[in-house]
């Protein structure tokens, strides 16, 4: 059995290496803050600054799946988080009218201004997003007038800082996470044995049962005490449940979609999707779009976890999303990407900044750090697809 994991390891190894990583880095900050780290609000506070980053870094995950790249999403959400702040700190609009507004004007832009360069005019997406984060750092300044909005609707603050509300609290616990808690599990398990079948339908290789069932019992259990952790505090924050939503959202679109499909075409080999019918352009636009609405709700997250929004909002959180994303296994060179592999890939970032916020390791040395994280994780994926290029032949 244990060879048998070792295999499967090694044939996965895109995919494991992230959460190894995670582990460890997880394991190396709890030893070095005598356990800090790990503590029930450190963990909740970790999960609520990943919030606006994974979203981020979901969206530039098809981005950079399609072979192009996005360098304006921090400033579009810094933008669009000052728009949404004017509406409801000044116009005094609520909510349920709030979110749906910045979500569209951020497909709009992903759309009308990214979308358009780069599929109809053929401009390199690197140029049209570097024109665009020049152009959205000037908008910013001009809405915010050089100064900070405070947002004081209750409503609006509580999506980056409130929690779920509890059922019953047992023992401590705040129970309406756990029982979502099982829920998710239950959902895991049920998707993996469900995408286990097809795979074995159609004849293509899989894991042997033993390390299919130690894989899922492994991850189940690290859910669950992320979860118990979590229920020991106040439970879910909102932010959470929003991510967690994307998650879902998309990981069903790019698995069992046809769209999904499309996008992975175009990214594997662009001349052979248009060839074989599909619309390059089209799924350059609709990437694009996807990038903005995600855009907008980061932005709407992370205006909300500040309260405010300032002229220097979504400063490095394109870096950021980027980096979670390659750190997650997507593959430069397009093609290859996991939306959850992304999402590991943005808490591993979020664990490398609180960890040594924790442990007040300079501002300087955060950013080299963080820097040479991003460049393994590269020469990982570099790696890694070459030993499957040699296994291939």
């Amino acid at each position: 059995m244990f060879k048998n994991i070792l295999v499967s390891f090694k044939e996965n190894i895109r995919d494991y290496g992230m959460y190894i990583a995670l582990a460890v880095i997880m394991l190396i900050f709890t030893i070095l803050t005598d356990g800090l780290f790990m503590t029930s609000r450190v963990l909740s506070d970790l999960i609520d600054m990943t919030g606006y980053i994974a979203v981020l870094s979901v969206g530039v995950t098809l981005v950079i799946v399609i072979r192009h790249i996005d360098l304006s999403i921090g400033y579009v959400t810094g933008f669009l988080g000052a728009v949404a702040a004017i509406l409801t700190s000044r116009l005094g609009m609520p909510l349920w009218a709030i979110v749906p507004l910045i979500l569209i004007l951020g497909a709009a832009i992903g759309v009308f201004w990214t979308g358009t360069l780069v599929a109809k005019f053929k401009i390199p997406a690197f140029v049209a997003t570097l024109a665009a984060m020049t152009i959205f750092r000037g908008l910013l300044i001009r809405v915010t007038n050089s100064a900070t909005i405070f947002t004081k609707n209750k409503s609006f603050n509580a999506i980056g800082n409130g929690y779920i509300p509890d059922i019953a609290h047992v023992g401590g616990l705040h129970l309406l996470t756990i029982i979502f808690g099982a829920i998710a599990i239950g959902l895991l398990i049920y998707m993996e044995i469900r995408n286990r079948r097809k795979l074995i339908a159609y004849q293509l290789h899989v894991s042997t049962l033993s390390v299919f069932i130690t894989k899922l019992v492994f991850i189940s259990a690290i859910i669950m005490y992320f979860v118990y952790k979590l229920a020991m505090y106040k439970g879910f924050s909102w932010t959470a449940v929003i991510v967690a939503v994307v998650i879902v959202i998309y990981n069903f679109i790019t698995k069992n979609t046809t769209l999904g499909r499309h996008i992975y075409a175009v990214g594997g080999n662009p001349e052979a999707a248009e060839l074989s019918g599909i619309s390059v352009k089209l799924i350059t636009f609709i990437v694009f779009g996807s990038m903005g609405l995600l855009a907008g709700l980061s932005g709407i997250l992370f205006t909300a976890r500040l309260q405010s929004a300032t002229p220097t909002a979504g400063m490095g959180l394109e870096l950021d999303a980027i980096a979670g994303a390659y750190v997650g296994g997507t593959s430069a060179s397009g093609g290859v990407g996991k939306v959850t592999g992304s999402i590991i890939g943005a808490l591993v970032m979020a664990a490398l900044t609180k960890g040594m916020d924790l442990m007040t390791v300079g501002v300087s040395y955060q950013y080299i750090i963080r820097g040479l994280v991003l460049v393994l994780a590269v020469i990982f994926d570099v790696k890694t697809r070459n030993m499957r290029a040699k296994t291939v032949v």
